[in-house]
């Protein structure tokens, strides 16, 4: 069977391949999945039973695709370390251009870097180093002097600069003759509460998509992928950001096994902009790497309280920890297929409040005001849930209801008649990469997923 297109997902514990048709019409064809196989040393064997499973699923003996490509969370994903100098300024945006490229950050540092932190920067061994600091023409020791210890450390990883643009070429000297491969972005803070995070993301991916190939397990991943690789986080946040150029504000809510992520992609209110004490990102990520629902569960659970999850239920203790202890990935039973509804409404309510930004009260000279800190999500036109629990789960739409309607009075979340929309095909992450090379068609195939 000819198939244009095959999309790899490639997770910690499974790959998924997604088969599309381009021309002369995009159309969504089959899915197949297998064990991931990065633990064993190549990546590729998954990959292979993978499109097997799909060439099985669609009654064919054979796949014959003109072109592979793929987003990827194993082998620990886009590990990054962010280091800037002010928390709430420089750093806070250096961290927003990594989530939203897709990372999983391991060391956020504010100012100059210690001993402690070379350290755990050396053990940690990240795919990539991000160092920013100072407005342009503002401060420059710190990054200069960050840089120096870095490249003392004798790494081969690479490292991005976003920073005090004035600092470039000494940056460029410092890296000059070591084993870091050095990119230089536009600063990600130019001026006072100015974000400008976009660049950086971009290089992101880019350094990601050079550098994958040295991961523990996915050396021999070029041999199969011919196509764009990059990390499935970021392929969400496209998909989200392609979606909002064409829908308008929109939220997206993925949860899955091992993270429940959060994309918003959304302008402020004007009423909230003239209280925001620091500016957002239209596109912001949030990630949750104790909110997974196969992987947290037992953590989730014990946040929420046990008895209201035994009275949810109409179940007992010994029966609660029974079906935590024979839940599989996906559930089966309809007992389990009940638990997992209900932790996925609180690992998505919980992800949510973390995301979303707050009103509160302070006291200065002239009285009392209200500020607004944080993610202004009351313009959301549409909810978009994705993931494994709320593309697979019964009556998913009504969960994400519940997520967004809870009464929390100072948060700043969407309108409760906001629009709900599902990714039925469970496609998205395989729409992001798609859409570098084919936006159009990977903006038809959203539309058909969430039948909108």
């Amino acid at each position: 069977m000819k198939i244009d297109l095959l999309i790899a997902e490639i997770g910690s514990t499974t790959t998924v391949v997604n088969a599309f048709n381009i021309k002369p019409c995009p159309r969504f064809v089959g899915q197949g999945q297998s064990a991931t196989t990065v633990e064993e040393g190549n990546v590729n064997t998954g990959l292979k039973n993978a499109i097997k499973n799909l060439s099985k699923n669609l009654g064919v003996e054979n796949i014959n695709y003109h072109e592979l490509m793929a987003t990827s969370s194993a082998a620990g994903g886009l590990k990054m370390t962010v280091h800037g100098l002010v928390y709430d300024m420089t750093v806070k945006a250096a961290k927003e251009a990594a989530l939203g490229a897709g990372a999983n950050i391991k060391l956020i540092t504010a100012g100059r870097l210690r001993e402690c932190d070379l350290q755990k920067i050396k053990d940690m061994e990240p795919n990539i180093i991000l160092i920013a600091g100072g407005v342009d023409y503002g401060e420059r020791k710190t990054a200069l002097y960050n840089s120096k210890l870095i490249a003392n450390l004798g790494l081969n990883i690479p490292v991005i600069y976003a920073g005090n643009i004035e600092s470039q070429d000494e940056i460029k000297d410092i890296f000059k003759y070591t084993n870091n491969e050095l990119y230089i972005a536009d600063n990600v803070y130019p001026k006072i509460d100015q974000l400008n995070i976009e660049p950086t993301r971009e290089i992101i991916q880019d350094v990601f998509e050079k550098h994958i190939i040295n991961a523990e397990g996915m050396e021999k991943v070029k041999e199969l992928i011919d196509g764009h690789i990059i990390p499935t986080p970021g392929a969400v946040m496209k998909a989200s950001k392609i979606l909002y150029k064409n829908m308008g504000n929109l939220l997206t809510i993925d949860i899955g096994g091992a993270t429940t992520d959060i994309h918003s992609v959304s302008e402020d209110s004007d009423e909230v902009s003239r209280m925001l004490l620091h500016p957002e990102p239209i596109a912001k990520r949030s990630v949750e790497g104790d909110l997974g629902l196969y992987i947290n569960i037992e953590n989730i659970i014990e946040m929420v309280d046990k008895d209201m999850i035994l009275k949810r239920l109409n179940i007992n203790l010994d029966e609660l920890n029974k079906l935590i202890d024979n839940c599989s990935p996906i559930p089966n039973t309809k007992e389990e297929i009940e638990l997992i509804k209900l932790l996925a409404f609180y690992a998505g309510q919980i992800a949510l409040y973390r995301h979303v930004g707050t009103l509160k009260k302070i006291y200065g000279p002239t009285g009392k005001r209200t500020i607004a800190e944080g993610k202004d999500l009351t313009q959301v036109q549409y909810v978009i849930g994705t993931g494994g629990a709320l593309t697979r789960l019964p009556n998913s739409k009504l969960i994400l209801r519940d997520i967004i309607s809870s009464p929390k009075d100072k948060y700043l979340l969407p309108n409760k008649e906001v629009n709900i929309l599902i990714d039925n095909d469970y496609i998205m992450a395989s729409l992001g990469v798609m859409s570098i090379k084919y936006p159009i068609e990977a903006l038809v195939l959203m539309k058909k997923s969430l039948n909108f």
